[in-house]
């Protein structure tokens, strides 16, 4: 009872801040939103103020996820991904459209059009860790989880599952999993050929990632090892 009081609570003000702002484009009312249900207590946008780290980064959701996947996961999270951390939070459709329009929107525009935190100064000369950095901002992890470990729900491909990329070592060489990274997976193979298309896909990185920042997520993928992490540790 007190989560649906405080869901109801969190739905008012998110209504009242789109409506007091008096935003016609369904991005801007998206934002006033997402600010107003305090995701970013959870998740970091880049270009905002407050960044959570408990959740993935959304800079770049919107050029890694479809809009059909984001209204799925947003009518309910637990029914892609059992035991998530994340909340149900029983959106009206017109709020749900909105914050997807925003979620839609971010493309990295925030990292690419400043300094890219993964050029900082800790990972100067150290491609391994500044690839593990970009796996994680631009959302690698979101689909192949911690350290490659995979496990992540997709419709309609073998094991319902994304696999693991940990072994990538053994079967790709750099220059393929560089070739793999630039051009992306847009058509996973279909467990049913028949059946609905995955709505989880590799996009091409090389439309928002420059050469060198593919390299370094090559040399990364190629230090993992399927004992480094346990995908089923996640709950986000």
């Amino acid at each position: 009872m007190n989560r649906l009081r405080c869901t109801a609570l969190l739905f008012i003000v998110g209504v009242l801040s789109a409506c007091q702002l008096g935003h016609d484009d369904p991005v801007h009312r998206g934002e006033a939103t997402f600010q107003a249900y305090k995701c970013t207590k959870c998740h970091t946008v880049a270009g905002l103020d407050e960044q959570g780290t408990l959740g993935p980064d959304l800079s770049f959701v919107g050029f890694r996820k479809s809009s059909e996947f984001l209204h799925r996961w947003l009518i309910n999270p637990s029914a892609w991904k059992p035991h998530v951390s994340m909340p149900n939070f029983y959106l009206q459709e017109s709020v749900r459209n909105d914050l997807v329009a925003y979620l839609t929107s971010l493309t990295g525009q925030g990292y690419l059009n400043t300094v890219r935190p993964w050029d900082a100064k800790p990972f100067r000369g150290d491609s391994v860790a500044r690839g593990a950095e970009i796996y994680e901002r631009v959302g690698c992890v979101t689909c192949h989880s911690k350290d490659g470990a995979g496990g992540y729900p997709n419709n309609n491909v073998v094991g319902d599952l994304i696999p693991a990329i940990n072994t990538v070592q053994e079967t790709f060489s750099r220059e393929e999993l560089i070739k793999r990274i630039a051009q992306g997976v847009r058509h996973p193979i279909q467990a049913d050929p028949s059946g609905s298309t995955p709505l989880l896909y590799m996009p091409r990185w090389e439309a928002k990632l420059k050469t060198d920042e593919i390299e370094a997520v090559a040399d990364y993928l190629m230090t993992l090892s399927p004992g480094d992490a346990d995908a089923s540790s996640e709950e986000w």
